[in-house]
């Protein structure tokens, strides 16, 4: 289910269950695909279109918007070089490139925003971001001084001999890029891109090995012309070393997808009114306990006193961690039902379940509440 599906369903098993309660509808993310799509029903933006090279080079249809009067602009880079855009088959990280991801940044930087946010997430790409910074203006020379103008993949990332950022496009040394990243895999080595993602995109052990290979070569380019250094940097590995490939082509910062979604939507205002904040989670366990979306709406709204709970598709092992790192509780909306069940039937769980937490929440502040109505906001 989408972030909007999700919290739709939310508020409509709220309005059936207690009528009168107010609700703050606010689909969220956590930086990775779905993104645009949260934030642009969370807070409505002009969503704009545009043709790009897909990651086979093939011409694609990819859309970004722009948020309250130009202030800022979100591209997600599952649009242009996303894994959905590659037929199975043909899933292989060695040929694909992020070419179109910089193609949809050039979009968003003629609409003349003052930040630019980049989800990351979903990619079909190994390329280290070189795609994308061709498109941006940055030059690529192999080893006989000769430029690279074919769109970079993965496989040719160990070809380069030097980098050239002399004509990379003006509009970006006064923009502001935020790249909204849910991992924080460094760029090379056991934990990035490469042998982490890689074998998710089609890629053999052999090409596994080689894009690593390939990342590594990148990074020793880039520490010589660039005088930066990415290879450890958090976040980086995302999206197939795209999230460094934009630290050392755009000089965007790496932040946390949630924290900057919520800030975004301007959550922290809209949650502090409230008196409950519902949101969900596929399955929660220990690992939601660190950088998940619930968790960070639990905390977001903690700040403020509104308790937060979490509806959900499973409890896995540590769940409780959760609740020790600030959500009030958590419901399973289809207790006792299989898995699939559950999935062939969420909607429906999901609106019963907000409907009850509600209705159940409403009657245990009965005396402090008195006829006034509630305030949920469901995201």
């Amino acid at each position: 289910m989408t972030a909007t599906t999700a919290a739709e369903a939310m508020l409509a098993g709220i309005r059936r269950a207690v009528p009168d309660t107010i609700v703050d509808c606010c689909p969220i993310a956590d930086g990775g695909e779905g993104t645009l799509t949260a934030l642009n029903t969370a807070l409505p933006g002009d969503l704009r279109r545009v043709t790009v090279s897909g990651p086979l080079g093939d011409p694609v249809e990819a859309d970004f918007a722009t948020f309250p009067e130009g202030q800022f602009a979100v591209v997600e880079s599952a649009a242009a070089a996303g894994l959905q855009l590659v037929p199975k088959p043909l899933c292989d990280p060695t040929k694909t490139s992020s070419y179109g991801v910089g193609e949809l940044i050039a979009a968003a930087c003629a609409a003349a925003p003052r930040k630019i946010i980049v989800a990351l997430g979903g990619s079909a790409t190994n390329d280290g971001g070189c795609g994308m910074a061709q498109a941006l203006g940055v030059r690529f020379f192999d080893r006989n001084g000769d430029e690279i103008r074919k769109p970079i993949c993965g496989d040719m990332l160990n070809k380069l001999a030097r980098i050239d950022a002399s004509e990379r496009l003006p509009a970006l040394s006064n923009m502001e890029l935020i790249v909204a990243s849910d991992v924080q895999n460094p760029l090379t080595g056991p934990q990035g891109a490469a042998r982490i993602y890689g074998p998710q995109k089609g890629a053999t052990a052999e090409q596994v090995a080689r894009l690593d290979a390939g990342l590594v070569h990148l990074a020793a380019l880039l520490r010589r012309d660039f005088n930066i250094d990415i290879e450890e940097l958090p976040g980086s590995g995302a999206a197939g070393g795209l999230g460094g490939g934009l630290v050392a082509f755009t000089g965007a910062t790496i932040s946390s997808g949630i924290d900057t979604v919520l800030d975004a939507i301007e959550f922290d205002r809209r949650v502090k009114s409230c008196d409950l904040c519902l949101t969900g989670e596929g399955q929660i366990d220990a690992q939601s306990a660190s950088g998940k979306a619930c968790m960070g709406v639990a905390q977001a709204a903690g700040k403020h006193g509104v308790p937060t709970i979490a509806l959900v598709g499973q409890v896995g092992s540590g769940a409780e961690q959760c609740l020790a790192a600030g959500l009030r509780d958590y419901v399973v909306i289809g207790d006792g039902l299989s898995a699939e069940q559950s999935m062939r039937r969420a909607e429906e769980l999901i609106a019963d379940a907000a409907g009850r937490v509600a209705r159940e929440y409403l009657a245990s502040m009965g005396s402090i509440m008195g006829s006034d109505p509630m305030d949920v906001i469901p995201g």
